[in-house]
């Protein structure tokens, strides 16, 4: 099957999104267990009906909720998808999850342990600062020695 790559930020560590809300390092924690015991599901717009690939690394680093994935470019979705997101047209990453402890802070809650359900390529994302940073070609696959772009740096 072809397959593309997508990598980027799907939350940032300390950011308040558009409800004030600031994702805490370690909140991810302990729902990162490897994909095939439990997947972190790749969807479209939040569209449980629309899975659009499969996410096949995903960790907290320094700055964030690093994912990698590939978008399965033989469904029509999966085409479209990766043509708007090499056309820059599309670039959001948003998370579904339940809050499972959080706190009380200024202008929102400061989230401290989090069920990740999935990870979607949306159009507006709910924190401003996840995004994909690299896209590659039909076919190919992202260089391993670059986690990030330049634009991508905190």
């Amino acid at each position: 099957m072809s397959v593309a790559e997508i990598e980027g930020y799907a939350a940032r560590f300390g950011e308040p999104d558009l409800t004030g809300d600031r994702i805490q390092p370690g909140a991810f924690s302990s729902k990162l267990i490897p994909a095939d015991q439990a997947p972190v599901r790749m969807l479209y717009q939040h569209q449980s009906e629309a899975p659009i690939g499969r996410w096949t690394d995903i960790r907290e680093d320094k700055s964030g909720l690093f994912v990698r994935g590939e978008i399965f470019l033989g469904t029509k979705l999966g085409r479209e998808t990766h043509a708007l997101l090499q056309g820059g047209a599309l670039d959001g990453l948003s998370i579904g999850f339940k809050t499972k402890r959080a706190k009380p802070a200024p202008g929102g809650r400061s989230l401290l342990s989090i069920d990740l359900w999935e990870i979607s390529i949306v159009t507006f994302p709910m924190s401003p600062r996840a995004r994909i940073t690299r896209v590659s070609k039909a076919g190919e696959r992202l260089p391993r020695n670059l986690l990030a772009t330049a634009k991508d740096t905190p």
